[in-house]
């Protein structure tokens, strides 16, 4: 009975610390929405940003994945940049945080009814939500920023408040969190949101560090 009772305790404590390592390696997928005339500092910050921590110990379980709206993985940005995302909308990823950016062809993007389903699918599962610019019009559209504080790029947020009533619009902020959702003007801005969203996932202290990293500091404030 005892040598009975020690393998059922000795099979629980395995049973436990197996659990809790998978818990420990967990990897977070940070994933960058793209698709053809995107705006191209908008997806570039956020994977140069979040790319530089995933190279940290402190980052490392941290996965970034540029994600194509289509179904071909090739994407010409609005200033000519060819990428190459490594998945599409239409893989099966689980996602734990979804950054969207902007396009000035906002009518096309909206219509895009693939694209609008898997932000409203998406948005409403991830722990968190972003957008860049006029992305900000993506997320209100599929519904996802009803009722939350939220900016868009710098002269735009007029045009957002009459649009989306229902959106808490700010004025004059570069960067917005309000609760799991983080809006920014987008341009270089994007910088700026891609470090404060960092600083949420780790720490103040780490996205100081991959601040200084990327001499982000040398541009703010200047007078």
């Amino acid at each position: 009975m005892r040598t009975l009772l020690m393998s059922i305790l000795f099979t629980l404590l395995v049973t436990q610390s197996v659990h809790a390592q998978g818990a420990e390696t967990k990897e977070t997928v940070i994933g960058v929405l793209a698709f053809d005339r995107v705006l191209t500092s908008e997806i570039t910050a956020p994977i140069e940003v979040f790319g530089a921590a995933a190279k940290k110990d402190w980052f490392s379980s941290h996965r970034v994945l540029l994600l194509s709206g289509a179904k071909n993985k090739q994407i010409v940005t609005e200033e000519g940049l060819t990428v190459i995302a490594d998945a599409t909308i239409h893989d099966d990823i689980d996602l734990d945080v979804l950054i969207v950016p902007g396009s000035y062809d906002l009518d096309r993007v909206k219509s895009d009814k693939p694209l609008m389903a898997f932000l409203r699918n998406q948005g409403q599962e991830v722990r968190w939500l972003g957008s860049n610019c006029s992305g900000a019009f993506l997320l209100a559209h599929a519904g996802l920023l009803d009722g939350v504080k939220a900016t868009t790029w710098a002269g735009g947020e007029t045009d957002l408040k009459k649009s989306y009533p229902s959106v808490d619009v700010q004025f004059d902020r570069n960067v917005v969190v309000d609760g799991r959702v983080i809006t920014s003007n987008g341009g270089v801005v994007s910088y700026e949101a891609a470090l404060t969203l960092l600083s949420k996932l780790s720490s103040p202290e780490h996205a100081n560090e991959i601040s200084e990293l990327l001499q982000f500091p040398r541009v703010q404030n200047k007078d």
